[in-house]
């Protein structure tokens, strides 16, 4: 084991530069290629996951068979954004359908070009057939006929 690993060595080196670690949110997991390998070994679980500038990052193999970090969307985030994106979309319900078009495929193309990656494809379909599924919704509250002309 190294001598320099540990929270309380990094909260030092930290202090040095005026940060704090915050006890609550800081804790040490296995993770990695070779923790992974021993994990399979053992017959555990997969590798601990953590959470990081809204991915959440797991331990996973490649299509040949080797180690790779790999993320997707970290839930939280998605929900969010889901729900802002409908908040807006119902304030701007009655705008012509062309702006409402452009609107959001310049919000999905913002979310793909943050969160577009390969391992992320799932999470980056779901939000696309969530948006599709939310505007659709708004577009039938805009009348009592529920037509979208």
């Amino acid at each position: 084991m190294r001598a320099n690993c540990g929270v309380r060595n990094s909260g030092q080196r930290l202090a040095k530069f005026g940060l704090l670690l915050h006890e609550q949110k800081t804790r040490l997991i296995e993770f990695g290629k070779f923790v992974s390998e021993r994990r399979e070994r053992r017959g555990q679980r997969r590798c601990e996951t953590f959470a990081f500038l809204g991915f959440t990052h797991y331990c996973g193999r490649s299509r040949d068979g080797r180690f790779v970090v790999k993320r997707k969307t970290e839930c939280r985030r998605l929900t969010a954004k889901l729900k802002e994106v409908y908040a807006v979309a119902l304030r701007r319900m009655h705008a012509p359908i062309r702006d409402q078009h452009s609107w959001l495929a310049a919000v999905l193309r913002g979310h793909y070009a943050y969160y577009g990656l390969p391992s992320n494809y799932r999470s980056l379909h779901a939000f696309y057939r969530q948006v599709c599924r939310l505007w659709y919704r708004v577009l039938r509250r805009r009348g009592q006929k529920n037509r979208l002309t």
